[in-house]
């Protein structure tokens, strides 16, 4: 059934495959909480209650803390910089809220108008917890009348994981509202769910066990939510207090149910929906992919597949970053949206340069099998950029960093 002319439905077999994932992954998971509760069951349940926030989540050092209603719903937003310059509006990931642009939010404005929004379902936001409620069409157009309230017609846009996904979307169906579009760590929606098989917090298994009522959110709470630990073991790394603070914090945000149930309800809703790129015209809003070379979610595959539905982009590569290199590599990271906002239209890249593609092949720590197709496509649209690469690419073995 389609929805729109750029939305369509997955098939019925498809639906019908996803169901029994849920169902055989619920199984599994649930089998392997049940034998780590009955091994230590005091832990598996010890949560600390969180009743104060922690003061990065409230005070006005990145910028000023403000409301706006849109369509009955609450939204939560942090803004900085001058009101008289450019927009950029940041997406956050999940499990994640403003906070995961703490390090961006200073630099951009500098220069720009900066807008850091706790998606629906996150944060200080509302969280409505019916399902129905963050079905796509619903979501764009309340991020569409969020940019409207906001007193423009254009911004641009930065989006981590399920914020990119969601600006997918927008560049998609909106994409006059966008000027320049940042994807971190999320490929185009067709292929966001192709996910590393592995253990990985939010590998496929997840994504598949999410789906499942009620028993994700009891899970994402378990062990007074290690689910956070593992999420930002980058944090934790940290030797002083900081990154303490900031696990805490994401800990404060994500404390009940209610505070996953919203989050959730993303990924009970947005996989049985793709883009319709037969019909659809190609994106061409300007677009720039950052990617950890050590993700273990995301394939280069995936990459590489998303940049066929892009008529101008460019990839950079963040060296020792995984999930969340604007995160882990700030600097790097910062210094390659500057130069993506600022730079000058011929500084924006057809394709991916010998470097670039380099570095992928040098550095992916995954086994990755590309087809034919996919190095014709890049080999199309680089004009000729690969020449260099054998012509038939089976397999890549594992390297050490």
């Amino acid at each position: 059934m389609v929805t729109n002319d750029k939305i369509v439905h997955i098939s019925t077999w498809e639906i019908v495959k996803l169901h029994f994932f849920s169902f055989a992954y619920g199984l599994y998971l649930i089998v392997k909480r049940f034998l780590k509760w009955a091994w230590d069951p005091t832990r598996f349940f010890m949560m600390q209650q969180r009743d104060k926030p922690p003061p990065c989540l409230v005070d006005n050092n990145l910028g000023t803390h403000s409301y706006v209603k849109i369509k009955s719903i609450k939204f939560h937003y942090v803004e900085a910089g001058d009101k008289d310059k450019p927009l950029i509006l940041l997406l956050h990931g999940f499990p994640d809220c403003w906070l995961s642009w703490r390090e961006q939010i200073p630099c951009l404005a500098e220069h720009y108008r900066v807008v850091a929004i706790d998606l629906k379902g996150f944060g200080d936001s509302d969280k409505p917890s019916t399902k129905r409620s963050y079905k796509i069409e619903i979501l764009i157009e309340e991020l569409r009348q969020f940019i409207l309230s906001l007193g423009v017609k254009q911004c641009s846009i930065i989006g981590h994981d399920l914020g990119g996904l969601l600006g997918w979307y927008l560049v998609a169906l909106h994409g006059d509202m966008i000027y320049k579009f940042v994807i971190i760590s999320c490929p185009h929606p067709n292929f966001y769910w192709n996910r590393m098989p592995g253990d990985s917090v939010f590998d496929s298994k997840w994504i598949h066990f999410s789906r499942l009522p009620f028993l994700p959110e009891i899970d994402a709470l378990k062990e007074d939510l290690s689910i956070i630990n593992d999420t930002f073991q980058h944090l934790q790394l940290d030797q002083t207090n900081t990154g303490k603070n900031y696990v805490e914090a994401y800990k404060y945000a994500f404390s009940r149910k209610e505070d996953w149930t919203g989050a959730i309800n993303y990924y009970r809703n947005l996989p049985f929906i793709r883009l319709n790129t037969e019909s659809s015209e190609q994106i061409y809003t300007r677009t720039l992919f950052i990617i950890g070379n050590m993700d273990p979610l995301i394939t280069i595959e995936s990459i590489v597949q998303s940049s066929e539905y892009v008529e101008k982009f460019s990839v950079k590569i963040v060296s020792g970053a995984q999930h969340f290199p604007h995160q882990q590599k700030p600097d790097v990271v910062n210094k390659a949206i500057l130069k993506f906002f600022m730079g000058t239209t011929n500084i924006i890249e057809k394709t991916p340069s010998k470097s670039i593609m380099s570095s992928w092949l040098g550095s992916l720590s995954n086994t990755v099998k590309y087809s034919n197709h996919m190095f014709d496509t890049v080999h199309k649209k680089t004009s000729g950029v690969v020449n260099g690469l054998p012509s038939k690419v089976l397999y890549l073995g594992q390297t050490t960093s």
